[in-house]
């Protein structure tokens, strides 16, 4: 699965990064806590998180993430955007709740 599928799949918005929309997605990892997910997630997983600052960026790249998924209507910061294109790892956005969207993202990768 790509990150382009599960953008259409889940109606999410694309705030930045669009040339990694062709990843591929591996799973994904909910956490707010940056060391969290600098120390458990993995390469190709897709991050949902509440977070906007750039530092996203910096621990989605040391990852290798597919995407970061912003829930609960939050925007990305601009300088967080910018990284995401530099990066091309899309930040994509959702006015769900982490669990609303999680739940979706899980039956969307795991049963399809």
């Amino acid at each position: 699965m790509k990150v382009t599928d599960i953008v259409k799949a889940l109606d999410l918005k694309v705030f930045s990064g669009e040339g990694g929309l062709d990843r591929d997605v591996s799973g994904g990892y909910v956490s707010d806590l940056l060391s969290d997910v600098m120390g458990n997630a993995d390469t190709g997983q897709v991050w949902l998180t509440l977070q906007t600052h750039k530092n996203v960026m910096a621990i989605a790249s040391l990852k290798d993430l597919a995407a970061v998924i912003l829930v609960g209507g939050h925007k990305p910061d601009e300088n967080t955007a910018m990284q995401s294109n530099e990066e091309d790892i899309p930040v994509l956005g959702t006015n769900l709740p982490a669990f609303d969207i999680c739940g979706k993202l899980y039956e969307l990768i795991y049963n399809t």
